[in-house]
Protein backbone atom coordinates (compact mmCIF):
# COMPACT_ATOMS: atom_id res chain seq x y z
CA UNK A 1 0.00 0.00 0.00
CA UNK A 2 1.19 3.32 -1.12
CA UNK A 3 1.48 5.52 2.26
CA UNK A 4 2.08 8.45 0.54
CA UNK A 5 -1.12 8.27 -1.57
CA UNK A 6 -3.70 7.80 1.79
CA UNK A 7 -1.56 10.06 3.88
CA UNK A 8 -3.52 12.87 6.36
CA UNK A 9 -2.69 16.55 6.76
CA UNK A 10 -2.38 17.90 10.44
CA UNK A 11 -5.88 20.27 10.06
CA UNK A 12 -8.10 20.78 12.91
CA UNK A 13 -11.04 18.76 12.23
CA UNK A 14 -13.49 21.57 12.21
CA UNK A 15 -11.77 22.66 9.03
CA UNK A 16 -12.54 19.37 7.71
CA UNK A 17 -16.60 19.66 8.59
CA UNK A 18 -16.36 23.01 7.41
CA UNK A 19 -15.37 22.17 3.70
CA UNK A 20 -17.96 19.20 3.91
CA UNK A 21 -20.68 21.69 4.82
CA UNK A 22 -19.85 23.88 1.46
CA UNK A 23 -19.55 21.20 -0.20
CA UNK A 24 -23.14 19.64 0.64
CA UNK A 25 -24.79 22.95 -0.21
CA UNK A 26 -22.78 23.61 -3.47
CA UNK A 27 -23.97 19.77 -4.47
CA UNK A 28 -27.80 20.05 -3.35
CA UNK A 29 -28.02 23.60 -5.08
CA UNK A 30 -26.25 22.23 -8.21
CA UNK A 31 -28.05 19.42 -8.52
CA UNK A 32 -31.45 20.77 -8.31
CA UNK A 33 -30.66 24.07 -10.16
CA UNK A 34 -29.40 22.12 -13.46
CA UNK A 35 -32.24 19.72 -12.97
CA UNK A 36 -34.47 22.59 -13.34
CA UNK A 37 -33.19 23.21 -16.05
CA UNK A 38 -33.37 19.82 -17.84
CA UNK A 39 -36.59 19.55 -16.61
CA UNK A 40 -38.16 22.89 -18.56
CA UNK A 41 -36.62 21.54 -21.57
CA UNK A 42 -38.66 18.77 -21.58
CA UNK A 43 -41.65 20.20 -20.78
CA UNK A 44 -41.35 23.06 -23.50
CA UNK A 45 -41.20 22.05 -26.57
CA UNK A 46 -40.50 25.85 -27.48
CA UNK A 47 -37.18 25.75 -25.46
CA UNK A 48 -35.89 22.97 -27.88
CA UNK A 49 -34.31 25.47 -30.27
CA UNK A 50 -30.64 25.15 -31.61
CA UNK A 51 -29.48 27.93 -29.47
CA UNK A 52 -30.56 26.18 -26.41
CA UNK A 53 -29.00 22.76 -26.96
CA UNK A 54 -25.78 24.50 -25.46
CA UNK A 55 -27.52 25.54 -22.35
CA UNK A 56 -29.01 22.24 -21.86
CA UNK A 57 -26.13 21.19 -22.36
CA UNK A 58 -24.19 23.09 -19.74
CA UNK A 59 -26.77 22.26 -17.36
CA UNK A 60 -26.19 18.30 -17.85
CA UNK A 61 -22.22 18.86 -17.65
CA UNK A 62 -23.09 21.17 -14.12
CA UNK A 63 -25.55 18.55 -13.04
CA UNK A 64 -22.80 15.58 -13.73
CA UNK A 65 -20.19 17.61 -11.75
CA UNK A 66 -22.34 18.25 -9.15
CA UNK A 67 -23.54 14.71 -8.37
CA UNK A 68 -20.60 12.97 -9.14
CA UNK A 69 -18.04 15.16 -7.10
CA UNK A 70 -20.07 16.34 -4.06
CA UNK A 71 -21.23 12.97 -2.15
CA UNK A 72 -18.00 11.99 -2.59
CA UNK A 73 -16.00 14.86 -1.50
CA UNK A 74 -18.74 15.12 1.62
CA UNK A 75 -17.94 11.61 2.43
CA UNK A 76 -14.24 11.73 2.61
CA UNK A 77 -14.27 15.12 4.26
CA UNK A 78 -16.40 13.56 7.30
CA UNK A 79 -13.82 10.58 7.62
CA UNK A 80 -11.09 13.39 6.99
CA UNK A 81 -9.01 11.42 4.51
CA UNK A 82 -9.67 9.96 0.94
CA UNK A 83 -11.47 6.43 1.53
CA UNK A 84 -12.38 5.51 -1.75
CA UNK A 85 -9.31 3.74 -3.06
CA UNK A 86 -6.62 4.57 -5.79
CA UNK A 87 -8.68 3.57 -8.34
CA UNK A 88 -11.99 5.77 -6.96
CA UNK A 89 -9.69 8.67 -7.18
CA UNK A 90 -8.69 8.45 -10.38
CA UNK A 91 -12.52 7.73 -11.27
CA UNK A 92 -13.65 10.76 -9.21
CA UNK A 93 -10.54 13.09 -10.73
CA UNK A 94 -11.50 12.24 -14.66
CA UNK A 95 -15.50 12.66 -13.97
CA UNK A 96 -14.08 15.97 -12.30
CA UNK A 97 -11.97 17.13 -14.93
CA UNK A 98 -14.42 16.00 -18.43
CA UNK A 99 -17.55 17.79 -16.66
CA UNK A 100 -15.67 20.93 -15.63
CA UNK A 101 -13.44 21.14 -18.29
CA UNK A 102 -17.24 20.43 -20.58
CA UNK A 103 -18.48 23.04 -18.63
CA UNK A 104 -16.17 25.76 -19.57
CA UNK A 105 -15.89 24.78 -23.60
CA UNK A 106 -19.35 24.91 -24.13
CA UNK A 107 -19.37 28.49 -21.99
CA UNK A 108 -16.68 29.30 -25.29
CA UNK A 109 -19.07 27.77 -27.82
CA UNK A 110 -22.38 29.96 -26.84
CA UNK A 111 -20.37 33.13 -26.98
CA UNK A 112 -19.48 31.92 -30.20
CA UNK A 113 -22.84 31.17 -31.15
CA UNK A 114 -24.07 34.79 -29.80
CA UNK A 115 -21.25 36.66 -31.57
CA UNK A 116 -22.50 34.91 -34.54
CA UNK A 117 -26.48 35.69 -34.57
CA UNK A 118 -25.86 39.62 -33.37
CA UNK A 119 -22.88 40.41 -35.48
CA UNK A 120 -23.77 38.26 -38.46
CA UNK A 121 -27.06 37.51 -38.59
CA UNK A 122 -27.32 36.38 -42.07
CA UNK A 123 -24.88 34.49 -41.67
CA UNK A 124 -26.43 33.19 -38.70
CA UNK A 125 -29.43 31.85 -40.85
CA UNK A 126 -27.22 29.26 -41.90
CA UNK A 127 -24.91 28.47 -38.87
CA UNK A 128 -27.30 28.15 -35.97
CA UNK A 129 -28.73 24.76 -37.49
CA UNK A 130 -29.72 22.13 -35.41
CA UNK A 131 -27.40 19.33 -37.27
CA UNK A 132 -24.74 22.13 -36.70
CA UNK A 133 -25.13 22.70 -32.94
CA UNK A 134 -25.45 19.07 -32.26
CA UNK A 135 -21.84 18.84 -34.03
CA UNK A 136 -20.74 21.56 -32.16
CA UNK A 137 -21.45 20.12 -28.53
CA UNK A 138 -19.68 16.26 -29.86
CA UNK A 139 -16.94 18.04 -30.29
CA UNK A 140 -17.07 20.09 -27.25
CA UNK A 141 -17.41 16.53 -25.20
CA UNK A 142 -14.29 15.11 -27.15
CA UNK A 143 -12.01 17.85 -26.53
CA UNK A 144 -12.52 17.21 -22.95
CA UNK A 145 -12.89 13.93 -23.02
CA UNK A 146 -8.57 14.26 -24.50
CA UNK A 147 -7.83 16.16 -21.95
CA UNK A 148 -9.43 14.13 -18.89
CA UNK A 149 -8.36 10.77 -20.61
CA UNK A 150 -4.46 12.20 -20.74
CA UNK A 151 -3.70 11.46 -17.15
CA UNK A 152 -4.81 7.89 -17.09
CA UNK A 153 -2.84 7.45 -20.21
CA UNK A 154 0.38 8.40 -18.89
CA UNK A 155 0.52 12.01 -19.22
CA UNK A 156 0.47 13.47 -15.44
CA UNK A 157 -1.52 10.86 -13.00
CA UNK A 158 -4.43 11.51 -10.38
CA UNK A 159 -3.92 11.58 -6.75
CA UNK A 160 -5.52 13.33 -3.62
CA UNK A 161 -4.95 17.34 -3.12
CA UNK A 162 -5.59 19.73 -0.41
CA UNK A 163 -6.85 18.43 2.77
CA UNK A 164 -6.66 14.62 0.90
CA UNK A 165 -10.18 14.45 0.75
CA UNK A 166 -10.54 14.57 -3.03
CA UNK A 167 -8.75 14.45 -6.22
CA UNK A 168 -7.16 16.03 -9.31
CA UNK A 169 -4.04 15.68 -11.20
CA UNK A 170 -0.59 15.78 -10.08
CA UNK A 171 0.45 19.13 -10.99
CA UNK A 172 2.69 19.13 -7.17
CA UNK A 173 5.27 16.60 -7.97
CA UNK A 174 8.19 18.10 -10.52
CA UNK A 175 8.14 15.91 -13.44
CA UNK A 176 8.04 16.91 -17.09
CA UNK A 177 5.31 15.05 -17.91
CA UNK A 178 3.11 17.01 -15.34
CA UNK A 179 4.48 20.18 -15.41
CA UNK A 180 4.06 20.03 -19.65
CA UNK A 181 0.12 18.55 -18.85
CA UNK A 182 -0.32 21.54 -16.36
CA UNK A 183 1.35 24.22 -18.37
CA UNK A 184 -1.39 23.41 -21.41
CA UNK A 185 -3.97 22.77 -19.50
CA UNK A 186 -4.15 25.94 -18.28
CA UNK A 187 -3.68 27.37 -21.24
CA UNK A 188 -5.91 25.52 -24.04
CA UNK A 189 -8.55 24.83 -21.25
CA UNK A 190 -8.71 28.31 -19.55
CA UNK A 191 -6.49 31.07 -20.42
CA UNK A 192 -7.18 30.65 -24.40
CA UNK A 193 -10.87 30.53 -23.86
CA UNK A 194 -10.74 33.23 -21.56
CA UNK A 195 -9.51 35.22 -24.18
CA UNK A 196 -11.90 33.95 -26.89
CA UNK A 197 -15.11 34.83 -24.05
CA UNK A 198 -13.64 38.27 -23.79
CA UNK A 199 -13.17 38.78 -27.85
CA UNK A 200 -16.83 37.90 -28.39
CA UNK A 201 -18.27 39.86 -25.60
CA UNK A 202 -16.68 42.97 -26.26
CA UNK A 203 -17.06 42.83 -30.28
CA UNK A 204 -20.99 42.04 -29.14
CA UNK A 205 -21.17 45.49 -27.12
CA UNK A 206 -19.04 47.32 -29.75
CA UNK A 207 -21.10 46.21 -32.64
CA UNK A 208 -24.56 47.30 -30.87
CA UNK A 209 -22.79 50.55 -30.09
CA UNK A 210 -21.90 50.97 -33.01
CA UNK A 211 -25.43 50.47 -34.43
CA UNK A 212 -26.71 52.92 -32.26
CA UNK A 213 -24.62 55.83 -33.40
CA UNK A 214 -25.22 55.01 -36.70
CA UNK A 215 -29.22 55.14 -36.35
CA UNK A 216 -28.44 58.89 -35.31
CA UNK A 217 -27.36 59.87 -38.62
CA UNK A 218 -30.43 57.58 -40.35
CA UNK A 219 -33.66 59.97 -40.96
CA UNK A 220 -36.56 59.83 -38.28
CA UNK A 221 -38.18 57.44 -40.32
CA UNK A 222 -35.65 54.78 -40.83
CA UNK A 223 -34.68 55.04 -37.07
CA UNK A 224 -38.62 54.37 -36.05
CA UNK A 225 -38.54 51.38 -38.60
CA UNK A 226 -35.33 50.29 -36.54
CA UNK A 227 -37.66 49.97 -33.43
CA UNK A 228 -35.95 53.62 -32.47
CA UNK A 229 -32.90 54.84 -30.41
CA UNK A 230 -33.50 54.44 -27.37
CA UNK A 231 -34.62 50.98 -27.76
CA UNK A 232 -31.19 50.10 -28.82
CA UNK A 233 -29.43 52.13 -26.54
CA UNK A 234 -31.03 50.31 -23.59
CA UNK A 235 -30.53 46.74 -25.41
CA UNK A 236 -26.78 47.45 -26.04
CA UNK A 237 -26.80 48.66 -21.83
CA UNK A 238 -28.74 44.57 -21.07
CA UNK A 239 -25.85 43.02 -23.41
CA UNK A 240 -22.96 44.99 -21.78
CA UNK A 241 -24.62 43.66 -18.32
CA UNK A 242 -24.96 40.24 -19.12
CA UNK A 243 -21.35 40.03 -20.69
CA UNK A 244 -19.75 41.52 -17.31
CA UNK A 245 -21.51 38.67 -15.36
CA UNK A 246 -20.53 35.76 -17.56
CA UNK A 247 -16.83 37.05 -17.97
CA UNK A 248 -16.45 37.83 -13.67
CA UNK A 249 -18.16 34.35 -12.91
CA UNK A 250 -16.67 32.26 -15.47
CA UNK A 251 -12.60 34.32 -13.80
CA UNK A 252 -13.69 33.81 -10.20
CA UNK A 253 -14.78 30.42 -10.25
CA UNK A 254 -11.72 29.08 -11.74
CA UNK A 255 -8.84 31.74 -12.10
CA UNK A 256 -7.82 30.72 -7.80
CA UNK A 257 -7.35 27.49 -9.01
CA UNK A 258 -5.53 28.19 -11.97
CA UNK A 259 -3.09 30.50 -10.20
CA UNK A 260 -2.51 27.73 -7.67
CA UNK A 261 -1.17 25.00 -10.57
CA UNK A 262 0.50 27.76 -12.03
CA UNK A 263 2.24 28.61 -8.62
CA UNK A 264 3.12 24.70 -7.88
CA UNK A 265 4.61 24.29 -11.78
CA UNK A 266 6.68 27.68 -11.47
CA UNK A 267 8.38 25.43 -8.70
CA UNK A 268 7.18 26.98 -5.69
CA UNK A 269 4.88 23.98 -4.73
CA UNK A 270 6.30 24.43 -1.29
CA UNK A 271 4.84 27.84 -0.29
CA UNK A 272 1.42 26.15 -0.97
CA UNK A 273 -0.22 25.03 1.98
CA UNK A 274 -3.18 22.11 2.81
CA UNK A 275 -5.65 25.11 2.54
CA UNK A 276 -4.51 27.06 -0.24
CA UNK A 277 -4.82 24.22 -2.66
CA UNK A 278 -8.40 23.38 -0.67
CA UNK A 279 -10.10 26.28 -0.84
CA UNK A 280 -9.72 27.24 -4.48
CA UNK A 281 -10.91 23.39 -5.52
CA UNK A 282 -13.87 24.07 -4.01
CA UNK A 283 -14.63 27.39 -5.48
CA UNK A 284 -14.24 25.52 -9.23
CA UNK A 285 -16.53 22.95 -8.20
CA UNK A 286 -18.49 25.98 -7.39
CA UNK A 287 -19.44 26.89 -10.47
CA UNK A 288 -22.01 24.72 -11.07
CA UNK A 289 -24.61 26.19 -9.65
CA UNK A 290 -24.07 29.77 -11.20
CA UNK A 291 -24.39 29.05 -14.56
CA UNK A 292 -27.97 27.98 -14.47
CA UNK A 293 -28.99 31.23 -12.94
CA UNK A 294 -26.81 33.25 -15.32
CA UNK A 295 -28.12 31.24 -18.53
CA UNK A 296 -31.75 29.74 -17.93
CA UNK A 297 -33.41 30.81 -14.90
CA UNK A 298 -33.36 34.46 -15.75
CA UNK A 299 -34.77 34.10 -19.24
CA UNK A 300 -38.07 34.61 -19.29
CA UNK A 301 -39.20 31.14 -21.39
CA UNK A 302 -38.01 29.01 -18.44
CA UNK A 303 -39.58 30.91 -15.68
CA UNK A 304 -42.81 30.61 -16.66
CA UNK A 305 -42.31 27.23 -17.94
CA UNK A 306 -41.04 26.36 -14.31
CA UNK A 307 -43.58 28.64 -12.37
CA UNK A 308 -45.91 26.60 -14.69
CA UNK A 309 -44.77 23.00 -14.15
CA UNK A 310 -43.09 23.31 -10.50
CA UNK A 311 -45.77 24.90 -7.77
CA UNK A 312 -43.38 26.25 -5.41
CA UNK A 313 -41.78 28.08 -8.14
CA UNK A 314 -45.19 30.13 -9.58
CA UNK A 315 -43.63 33.44 -7.59
CA UNK A 316 -41.09 33.28 -10.98
CA UNK A 317 -43.79 34.56 -13.59
CA UNK A 318 -45.38 37.76 -11.45
CA UNK A 319 -44.18 40.93 -13.74
CA UNK A 320 -42.23 43.16 -11.69
CA UNK A 321 -43.75 46.26 -10.41
CA UNK A 322 -40.31 48.37 -9.95
CA UNK A 323 -38.42 50.30 -12.52
CA UNK A 324 -34.91 49.70 -13.12
CA UNK A 325 -32.74 53.12 -14.09
CA UNK A 326 -29.95 52.68 -16.86
CA UNK A 327 -26.93 54.67 -17.72
CA UNK A 328 -29.51 56.92 -19.47
CA UNK A 329 -30.43 57.77 -16.13
CA UNK A 330 -34.30 57.10 -17.68
CA UNK A 331 -36.55 54.82 -16.17
CA UNK A 332 -36.97 51.64 -17.57
CA UNK A 333 -39.50 48.54 -17.11
CA UNK A 334 -39.04 44.73 -18.45
CA UNK A 335 -36.07 45.75 -20.56
CA UNK A 336 -38.22 48.44 -22.90
CA UNK A 337 -38.16 52.47 -22.71
CA UNK A 338 -41.09 53.86 -21.78
CA UNK A 339 -42.19 56.91 -24.25
CA UNK A 340 -42.02 60.65 -22.77
CA UNK A 341 -45.08 61.11 -21.71
CA UNK A 342 -45.21 58.25 -19.40
CA UNK A 343 -41.58 59.12 -17.85
CA UNK A 344 -44.12 62.20 -16.44
CA UNK A 345 -46.63 59.56 -14.48
CA UNK A 346 -45.24 58.52 -11.06
CA UNK A 347 -42.73 55.46 -10.86
CA UNK A 348 -44.91 53.53 -8.20
CA UNK A 349 -47.81 52.33 -10.20
CA UNK A 350 -50.17 49.83 -9.97
CA UNK A 351 -49.66 45.87 -11.72
CA UNK A 352 -52.76 46.72 -13.74
CA UNK A 353 -51.10 50.17 -15.56
CA UNK A 354 -48.05 48.51 -15.80
CA UNK A 355 -49.41 45.62 -17.87
CA UNK A 356 -51.48 47.81 -20.04
CA UNK A 357 -48.19 49.93 -20.13
CA UNK A 358 -46.21 46.68 -21.46
CA UNK A 359 -49.02 45.42 -23.60
CA UNK A 360 -49.35 48.99 -25.48
CA UNK A 361 -45.57 48.92 -25.81
CA UNK A 362 -45.50 45.50 -27.54
CA UNK A 363 -48.67 46.11 -29.98
CA UNK A 364 -46.39 49.25 -30.80
CA UNK A 365 -43.14 47.02 -31.77
CA UNK A 366 -45.23 44.69 -33.62
CA UNK A 367 -46.44 47.60 -35.33
CA UNK A 368 -42.63 48.59 -36.43
CA UNK A 369 -41.94 45.07 -37.45
CA UNK A 370 -44.18 45.11 -40.22
CA UNK A 371 -43.56 48.53 -41.21
CA UNK A 372 -39.78 47.24 -41.60
CA UNK A 373 -40.77 44.09 -43.58
CA UNK A 374 -43.05 46.39 -46.10
CA UNK A 375 -39.67 48.35 -46.61
CA UNK A 376 -37.46 45.38 -47.61
CA UNK A 377 -40.25 44.54 -49.71
CA UNK A 378 -40.07 47.45 -51.49
CA UNK A 379 -36.14 48.46 -51.51
CA UNK A 380 -34.68 45.01 -51.21
CA UNK A 381 -37.27 41.82 -52.18
CA UNK A 382 -33.99 39.91 -53.04
CA UNK A 383 -33.03 39.51 -49.21
CA UNK A 384 -36.76 39.42 -47.87
CA UNK A 385 -36.89 35.31 -46.73
CA UNK A 386 -33.58 35.68 -45.27
CA UNK A 387 -33.96 38.66 -42.92
CA UNK A 388 -37.27 37.75 -42.44
CA UNK A 389 -36.58 34.15 -40.60
CA UNK A 390 -34.14 36.15 -39.25
CA UNK A 391 -36.42 38.23 -37.04
CA UNK A 392 -39.43 35.95 -36.88
CA UNK A 393 -37.60 32.98 -35.69
CA UNK A 394 -38.30 33.04 -32.11
CA UNK A 395 -36.32 29.08 -31.66
CA UNK A 396 -33.18 30.58 -33.93
CA UNK A 397 -31.90 33.71 -31.58
CA UNK A 398 -32.93 35.32 -28.17
CA UNK A 399 -34.76 38.04 -27.73
CA UNK A 400 -32.33 40.66 -27.04
CA UNK A 401 -30.75 39.35 -30.36
CA UNK A 402 -33.31 39.90 -32.01
CA UNK A 403 -33.62 43.62 -30.64
CA UNK A 404 -29.86 44.12 -32.05
CA UNK A 405 -30.47 42.60 -35.20
CA UNK A 406 -33.01 44.48 -36.63
CA UNK A 407 -30.90 48.08 -36.30
CA UNK A 408 -28.02 45.95 -37.94
CA UNK A 409 -29.57 44.51 -40.80
CA UNK A 410 -30.97 48.51 -41.17
CA UNK A 411 -27.45 49.48 -41.22
CA UNK A 412 -26.48 47.50 -43.82
CA UNK A 413 -29.77 47.81 -46.00
CA UNK A 414 -28.51 51.59 -45.88
CA UNK A 415 -25.66 51.15 -47.08
CA UNK A 416 -26.61 48.88 -49.88
CA UNK A 417 -29.20 52.10 -50.80
CA UNK A 418 -26.43 54.59 -50.92
CA UNK A 419 -24.02 52.32 -53.17
CA UNK A 420 -27.03 51.97 -55.41
CA UNK A 421 -27.69 55.72 -55.93
CA UNK A 422 -23.79 56.16 -56.22
CA UNK A 423 -23.84 53.67 -59.22
CA UNK A 424 -27.04 55.11 -60.79
CA UNK A 425 -25.31 58.86 -60.40
CA UNK A 426 -22.16 57.31 -62.43
CA UNK A 427 -24.44 56.24 -65.47
CA UNK A 428 -26.20 59.22 -65.55
CA UNK A 429 -22.78 61.14 -65.65
CA UNK A 430 -21.27 58.73 -68.13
Amino acid sequence: MDRGFYRKVDVPDHAHYIVAFFVAVIGAVGVIGNALVMYAFICNKKLRSPPNYFIVNLAVSDFLMAITQSPIFFVSSLYKEWVFGKTGCKIYAFCGALFGITSMINLVAISIERYVVITKPLQAIRWTSKRRTLISILLVWVYSLAWSSAPLLGWSSYIPEGLMTSCTWDYVTATPANKSYTLMLCCLVFFVPLGIISYCYVFMFLAIRKTSRDLESMGTQMRNTALGQQQSITREWKLAKVAFVVIVVYVLSWSPYAFVTLIAWAGYSSILTPYSKAVPAVIAKASAIYNPFIYAIIHSKYRDTLAEKVPCLHFLNKPPLSTLTSFTKRPVCNDVMLDPLTQQAPLLMTLQSSNQLIEKEQTHQLEQEINFKNYLIQEKPAVLDGVSQCICDQGLVSDSANMATIPLLMTRLGEDHKKDKGQEGQIVSS
